[in-house]
């Protein structure tokens, strides 16, 4: 059985990233569902000089090893103001300091989320372009706008986006199973 890491890329207590990036990761069969709680992740704000006097976090070697220990991640990011949020950057930071390539080339389904219409966009595609350059192996991106209107009671509702989830999420399978 593969594990996969559901994670929202938001320190929200009640994130949508994070919860659907749950959802999402929960429909792919034959594996057990790894989480991470943003509140084991509160850091200070990285900077060299911190690192030197302190070294790197416990918590960030936490999240480095469950990168390390999974199959395969599920990642919904957050956007703020067209960026990731400042908590998820400050952690990708950190982490970058143990190695480069954190992501380690594990496959990953890369989302946004976002209550408006362009579903997190423009934090998508920045994150898309970076995420090779530090080990992300992207097999799949997926948007999902309006989110109180195209999730609701636990479910996507939007046929349209829920058709093009589902083939996403059979892509993502597939490159698991390949790789394992």
């Amino acid at each position: 059985m593969k594990k996969v890491l559901a994670f929202g890329a938001s320190n929200s207590s009640t994130s949508i990233n994070t919860l659907f990036a749950t959802y999402v990761a929960s429909q792919i069969e034959d594996s057990t569902l790894v989480s991470i709680d943003w509140n084991d992740l509160v850091l200070p704000l990285y900077s060299p000089d911190l690192e030197a006097s302190m070294g790197i976090p416990e918590n960030v070697q936490h999240f480095y090893n469950t990168v390390q220990s999974v199959d395969a991640i599920v990642l919904s990011l957050a956007e703020y103001n067209g960026m990731p949020t400042a908590a998820f950057k400050n952690l990708w930071d950190w982490a970058s300091r143990i190695d480069m390539k954190f992501w380690a080339n594990k496959p990953l389904l890369l989302m946004a989320v976002s209550p408006g219409g362009r579903g997190g966009t423009s934090v998508l595609e920045i994150i898309g372009k970076l995420m090779p350059h530090l080990g992300g192996n992207v097999i799949a991106q997926f948007s999902l706008p309006s989110f109180h209107t195209n999730f609701q009671d636990g479910q996507l509702v939007n046929t349209q986006l829920k058709r093009e989830l589902v083939d996403k999420i059979e892509r993502f399978q597939r490159s698991i199973e390949i790789q394992y």
